[in-house]
């Protein structure tokens, strides 16, 4: 059973996450495993997102009607990626959370480091046929293993050329399917149990709150600043991760 101060803590980390999402667009599944991981235990902590990661990301995929485009663009990737979860989650269950816990540490350092640069990759061109499904199955094992898209899966797709509304369209779709087939993966590995899964749908209130307050507040504060703010704390949550688990 889960103590008082500990259902505290989830419901306030989706609070946060929620309101970062608001005010970036995204955010939600790295800064709750960046609070939770150490707390909670990975395992449990990617199970929580699981119902939240659902609902908030339907909006995100079906606004636009760019669906077309979107799958002509990247249908081997979502395939490929969905098929992949499966193998992420059976690594996950198989191995020392603290090693999971260190890659994801390691990721989130990474993907900050990447963000905070401003660095731009260039379209894949050429390349986009056979390195689509290869992104696709990378993104797949990690977002099993670690519950994080954000490397190389965000990574690749700003790198398509996208606009910006079909760019967050793409996203929510890519993170809507991959998170129904994480909870199923879950499920089928006894992960997700009926208390997980009930304060899951508990963390929905405050993920909810965050997001529309943060929606709020998203055009009276300058944006630049806060994504700065945002990923120099993502490295440093990134960098205690991976330093607690390797050192």
């Amino acid at each position: 059973m889960w103590s008082t101060e500990l259902v505290a803590l989830v419901l306030f980390t989706f609070l946060l996450a929620g309101l970062v999402k608001g005010l970036v667009g995204f955010g939600l599944p790295p800064v709750a495993l960046a609070l939770l991981a150490t707390t909670l235990g990975l395992k449990e902590a990617i199970a929580l997102l699981v119902i939240p990661g659902i609902v908030m990301n339907i909006w995100q995929a079906v606004s636009g009607g760019a669906h077309k485009v979107i799958l002509a663009r990247i249908w081997t990737m979502l395939l490929v990626a969905c098929a992949f979860v499966w193998l992420g989650v059976e690594i996950l269950a198989g191995t020392d959370t603290r090693l999971a816990s260190g890659l994801l540490g390691v990721l989130l350092v990474l993907y900050s480091t990447y963000s905070l640069t401003g660095a731009q990759l260039s379209p894949p061109r050429s390349w986009e046929i056979w390195l689509t499904p290869l992104i696709g199955a990378l993104s797949g094992i990690a977002y099993g293993l670690t519950g994080s898209l954000m490397v190389p899966g965000v990574i690749y797709l700003q790198s398509l050329g996208l606009d910006r509304n079909t760019l967050v369209q793409s996203l929510g779709i890519t993170f809507l399917l991959m998170t129904v087939v994480l909870g199923l993966s879950l499920l089928g590995h006894s992960m997700l149990t009926a208390e997980l899964g009930l304060l899951s749908v508990l963390t929905l209130v405050p993920a909810v709150i965050g997001m529309l307050t943060g929606q709020r507040f998203r055009h009276r504060i300058s944006e630049e600043m806060f994504r700065k703010f945002f990923f120099w704390a993502l490295l440093a949550a990134g960098a205690y991760m991976a330093l607690r688990a390797f050192l």
